[in-house]
């Protein structure tokens, strides 16, 4: 019935023998489940899941525990995601619970005076925010949202309100490289262009983009980039990796954990406290972060993003929704001109006629998986993605016309 009422729909793209094709035997999803929703929460690989049920297992026999067991895992995660994010030294990276605490690291820590302003953009993701107000609360300072405007060119007319807000008072400009609702992409190198004239900060978080879209720390040079890892990096939850510039790296971390000070590696010394941290971002990760379980997964996950390759999964995204746009917007949906948004997460804005028809208990009944964030419904798909699970969607769009 779905290929009958999809009538408008494009064929699909030629695949080359040399790109990506679907990975969804990689995962234990369900034929019967259509999973768009990568945003909200990714998956897991098989591999991954194997790798995190043998690491349990380790600490059933703590004495074949070994002190490089602390370190040496911890160091393969932060190159994978130094190689991940295109930062030439791993020791800029740091392993974090969550993205707010990397944030709020990053926020302490920004020398932000009385009467100056820290920009974000309407809707941001709270733990992109709260951190922020509270510096600017204390310091007197001022935090400026960026609203988004209304009507065509969306998201080229917010970029250059973004830019226009930057001036001689900036402190920061905090933001993703997409926002998390929708996907509009946001122009970094253009935002960090202006934000050096006037020597502020530019903070970004990636937990809804680093593994799906190309980043590159060494042409952005961003003071900062923390990611969640439980979204785009499919690895578990309740840990994460930052980039910390080397701006920072004199800074004060949000704890004070042992195994972040100088010489720490060895055990018999322990006493002997020291007031000399690890060198580069080391000081900024979370106590305990040897996580002798989640640090393994994370790792296995990185590993396969980067055989697969952010540019790869972002392909494969464009060549999965690209037949089904022009369907969709003939409903009367706004979906961001290609230039201004990502593919491995998109927004569909709805005309008011469909506002109060049952979309969600249409999509419920048929499978399909979404999220609604603000005034879009979020499309977030990802390698584990077929033309089944698009066809699926827009059926379900096409019985409220």
């Amino acid at each position: 019935m779905i290929l009958r009422l999809i009538l408008r729909i494009k064929l699909p793209y030629i695949y080359k023998k040399d790109m990506l094709d679907c990975q969804r035997n990689l995962f234990s999803i369900p034929d019967s489940i259509h999973y768009l929703n990568c945003a909200y929460m990714s998956p897991q690989l098989k591999s991954v899941e194997e790798v995190g049920h043998s690491s349990l297992k380790r600490k059933n026999a703590p004495w074949e525990m070994q002190i490089m067991d602390f370190f040496e895992p911890v160091e393969k995660l932060k190159a994978l995601f130094a190689t991940l994010v295109q930062a030439k030294d791993a020791n800029r990276i740091a392993i974090i619970p969550s993205a707010s605490y990397g944030l709020s690291t990053v926020a302490r820590n920004l020398p932000l005076k009385a009467g100056q302003e820290i920009i974000v953009v309407e809707g941001q993701f709270p733990s992109n925010v709260y951190p922020w107000k509270r510096e600017a609360d204390a310091k007197g300072a001022l935090l400026k949202i960026v609203s988004a405007p209304i009507g065509d060119n969306r998201g080229e007319n917010w970029n250059t309100k973004i830019l226009d807000s930057i001036n001689e008072n900036t402190a920061a400009v905090a933001l993703g490289n997409i926002h998390w609702a929708d996907g509009t992409k946001f122009d970094l190198l253009e935002i960090r262009k202006k934000t050096n004239l006037y020597g502020a900060w530019l903070v970004i978080d990636g937990t809804q983009s680093v593994g799906a879209l190309p980043i590159n720390v060494e042409e952005l040079k961003p003071e900062a980039l923390v990611c969640g890892g439980y979204k785009w990096l499919l690895g578990p939850y309740s840990l994460g990796m930052a980039y910390f510039s080397p701006v920072l790296d004199h800074g004060i971390p949000l704890e004070e954990n042992w195994i972040n000070r100088y010489g720490s590696e060895d055990f018999s010394t322990l006493v002997n406290y020291q007031e000399n941290y690890q060198t580069g971002a080391s000081r900024y990760s979370v106590g305990e972060h040897s996580n002798f379980q989640l640090v393994p997964m994370l790792t296995k996950a990185l590993e396969q993003l980067i055989a697969w390759d952010p540019n790869e999964i972002q392909n494969y995204c464009i060549r999965l929704i690209a037949p089904y746009l022009d369907e969709l917007q003939s409903m009367g949906i706004f979906i961001e001109n290609e230039k201004w948004r990502a593919s491995h997460l998109l927004g569909l804005h709805l005309p008011d006629y469909m506002l109060n028809k049952p979309i969600q208990s249409l999509l419920q009944q048929n499978n399909v998986f979404i999220s609604r964030r603000g005034n879009a419904f979020r499309i977030s798909p990802h390698l584990y993605n077929s033309p089944a699970d698009m066809e699926a969607l827009v059926f379900c769009f096409q019985q409220i016309q």
